[in-house]
């Protein structure tokens, strides 16, 4: 999880070296009824928390009282582009880390359908950019 504690900075250089080192933008075929459903699980389920348009609290780096963090943005401004398809349905089906924030686990309460319409309409917010990158450097080497 230690590519969750980078810096913006940090991760603004990777992704101008990814910018640097690509030849080809990698092309997303999202099925659109799959995003529509995915929204409609997110707002139904998760935008209490990750917010409307997933983009979470501007204070989201910042831990709260209890030393815990808020839940991060998923719209690819933050670090969910820095996990696998995979580990981001352990982390929706099981909760998240422990000690690193409060996120429940909806293996209970949401389908594997449900789970995996909801990452597509996540991964179809993210910039080509992180998409890109979120692809060439994790997904693509599982």
């Amino acid at each position: 999880m230690s590519g969750c504690t980078d810096s913006i900075s940090t991760a603004n250089k990777f992704l101008q070296q990814i910018q640097l080192d690509q030849t080809e933008m990698v092309k997303r075929n999202f099925d659109t009824a799959q995003i529509a459903r995915g929204r409609a699980v997110f707002q139904e389920n998760c935008a209490v928390c990750h917010g409307p348009n997933a983009e979470a609290t501007p204070d989201w780096r910042k831990p709260l009282e209890n030393g815990r963090y808020p839940p991060p943005p998923l719209d690819g401004t933050a670090h969910a582009w820095h996990h696998s398809t995979e580990e981001l349905k352990r982390f929706i089906l099981k909760g998240g880390p422990p000690g690193e924030g409060r996120m429940p686990g909806w293996q209970d309460k949401l389908t594997e359908q449900e789970i995996d319409d909801t990452l597509v309409w996540i991964k179809s917010l993210w910039p080509d950019e992180v998409y890109d990158a979120w692809y060439q450097r994790i997904e693509n080497r599982q």
